[in-house]
């Protein structure tokens, strides 16, 4: 069976089309590229006709974050997080006990920022834009849009092809890091009632965690290489 694997940005689709007030529904976010019988048992749950907003177990949100590419989300390690590492990020299952697509989204964006940050410092950049666990009305941007937004900003990077830099001044890296932050910037129209005072928080959490994927990326190609030459 073909290994199915989700661009961030489809992923952040899937989540959002599971919100009741999203216009798409799952099978528009998903498409219509493999059979019923061919998707992960996951995927098949969520394509299911659910009334009410979907949950998820830990389980499932493990099984979610290893279709994405580039990811690596054993379940121990996931459990050790929303025990003790960004508990206070996370919060407890907030649908009897299931935990809602808003904390599945942090979750990733977490796994996302592990690739160069220590928890310490994740805790602290994501505390910057969001605010009481209990309550997603109040944090400055919703964590499944920016896991959208930044995952937008990165599927640019690596699964379109950039504009020609071969004439232009400058290093290749120099010209990624100025397309990544003209990127992140055009993303902020998408946020909706942001103040002008947050606006360069929000700006720097999307760069970082752009970097970090675009890191974790660098990682996962390393290890393929290692092994091809260690084979």
């Amino acid at each position: 069976m073909e290994t199915i694997k989700l661009t961030r940005k489809q992923m952040a689709n899937l989540l959002l089309s599971l919100n009741a007030t999203n216009r798409r529904s799952p099978h528009d976010a998903w498409g219509d590229s493999h059979k019923p019988d061919e998707l992960p048992p996951i995927i098949q749950k969520i394509l299911k006709p659910s009334k009410g907003e979907i949950g998820f177990s830990l389980n499932e949100i493990v099984s979610l974050g290893n279709l994405i590419e580039f990811t690596n989300f054993p379940q121990s390690t996931v459990q050790n997080w929303v025990k003790r590492d960004v508990r206070g990020l996370i919060g407890s299952p907030q649908l009897g006990k299931k935990y809602t697509t808003e904390q599945a989204a942090m979750l990733f964006i977490v796994e996302d920022l592990k690739a160069t940050l220590d928890f310490d410092s994740i805790r602290k950049i994501l505390t910057l834009v969001f605010n009481n666990i209990d309550d997603r009305t109040d944090d400055i941007v919703n964590p499944t849009d920016l896991y959208l937004a930044y995952a937008s900003v990165f599927d640019q990077i690596h699964h379109q092809s950039l504009p020609s830099i071969k004439t232009a001044d400058g290093s290749v890296n120099e010209h990624i890091d100025v397309f990544i932050k003209d990127e992140c910037r055009a993303m902020l129209s998408t946020f909706e009632g942001i103040v002008e005072e947050n606006v360069s928080k929000v700006l720097n959490v999307m760069i970082i965690s752009v970097l970090t994927v675009q890191a974790g990326f660098y990682q996962a190609v390393t290890k393929k290489y290692v092994t091809d030459a260690l084979s």
